[in-house]
């Protein structure tokens, strides 16, 4: 009995519940033991690998699974492909009297629902990819260059990624006779679906790579040069064209984005372009003013003015000494919060300079705690 009679189940010692990755693993395994390197000169294990291919390549693919579970081997015969008089499982013969209609679709909606160009998938274009990557604020700020390594399928090197055995080549198959759909009589209409023997590309392979086991692609570490412009923040997407999976069988590589996190500053906080400080300053400095100095991230220092009378929670501002403009010109603002500090380590001498500066308080230099005392006097009567 050859491999197309055989069970695809049978063939991978499975159950036909078993899910996807079940199957996988039974591949592997069988793969393995009746790979041709580990049997050379065995007809019988050639044979018998090519067929654990072949009901793999079947059954891994939801669609084709779904078609073998319901009519067998007959999905896959000629029949099906309405092309000639075979007794397929939607109906024998050819398209009849339905030739027209599905012409008229073809014509009316173009590739969508009928025609070569819309079945054929030649181009499976890679899968895009998402890499996390975390960053110090101070790199936001300058921007940098950095490599990073991943883990992304990438061409195979043995068969320059068409999944065929160097020297082998794809055949024109048979289901679809190379036009990568099938059309199906369903009530009035004739739908035209990808084939489900060759996906839709129109060709199969038949002696597949033995690195890549068909796929024209395998898993293997890629060193990538990454470039972070300065004024970048959490969110901040990086895009590496054709840096992505590659695609089936020599298809186009998807593309590489690079998701950015700031990690959080010891001393700054961040709101988009602004930078945020609290800065604490003691109790003579708010009262007689002065000045303090703030570290910029540029490695330059910033000197804050503090006005006399500042009181806790007050904001003062410094133009241009926040975040650079992400892929513009210019820097936001930083905000510094002041709070006022009480001292509670207090020498003998300075208890008795605050106890003489008490006796001299007339509740003028304080407005806004004597407005509150007053207002309660007004309140409750004294």
């Amino acid at each position: 009995m050859s491999s197309a009679q055989t069970d695809y189940y049978q063939t991978l010692e499975v159950s036909r519940g078993d899910d996807g990755a079940t199957l996988k693993s039974a591949y592997r395994k069988l793969a393995m033991k009746f790979h041709p390197d580990r049997n050379p000169g065995d007809a019988t294990c050639e044979a018998k690998f090519k067929a654990i291919n072949e009901a793999y390549d079947c059954l891994k693919d939801p669609q084709k699974r779904a078609a073998y579970d319901r009519f067998g081997h007959e999905a896959f015969t000629q029949g099906m492909n309405g092309g000639g008089g075979g007794g397929g499982p939607f109906g024998g013969g050819g398209h009849g009297d339905f030739a027209d209609i599905g012409g008229i679709f073809e014509t009316i909606f173009g590739s969508a629902f009928g025609g070569a160009a819309g079945a054929r998938q030649q181009n499976r274009r890679g899968a895009d990819l998402r890499y996390d990557m975390q960053v110090s604020l101070e790199e936001a700020f300058h921007g940098k260059s950095t490599e990073v390594e991943i883990e992304v399928s990438q061409s195979c090197d043995t068969c320059d990624g068409t999944g065929a055995t160097p020297g082998t080549s794809e055949r024109q198959c048979n289901l679809c006779n190379g036009m990568g759909a099938v059309r199906a009589k369903q009530g009035l209409f004739v739908i035209e679906r990808p084939c489900p023997t060759c996906g839709g590309r129109g060709s199969v392979i038949e002696d597949p790579c033995r690195v890549c086991r068909g796929e024209g692609r395998v898993d293997k570490p890629q060193a990538l040069q990454v470039d972070i412009p300065a004024g970048v923040d959490t969110g901040t997407r990086i895009r590496l064209s054709g840096k992505g999976e590659a695609g089936q069988r020599g298809s186009p590589p998807g593309d590489l984005y690079i998701f950015l996190h700031v990690k959080q500053h010891r001393v700054f906080e961040r709101e988009g372009t602004t930078l945020m400080t609290r800065v604490p300053v003691t109790f003579t400095t708010a009262a007689l003013g002065g000045c303090v100095e703030i570290p910029d991230l540029d490695g330059s220092t910033n000197r804050l003015d503090i006005p006399a009378g500042i009181q806790s929670g007050k904001q003062l501002r410094v133009r241009g000494a926040g975040m650079p403009v992400l892929q513009g010109r210019g820097r936001g603002d930083l905000v510094v919060e002041i709070a006022v500090e009480t001292p509670t380590k207090l020498s003998r001498r300075q208890k008795e300079i605050l106890e003489e500066f008490r006796e001299t308080e007339t509740g003028d230099e304080c407005p806004e705690s004597r407005g509150f005392f007053d207002k309660l006097k007004d309140v409750f009567g004294g």
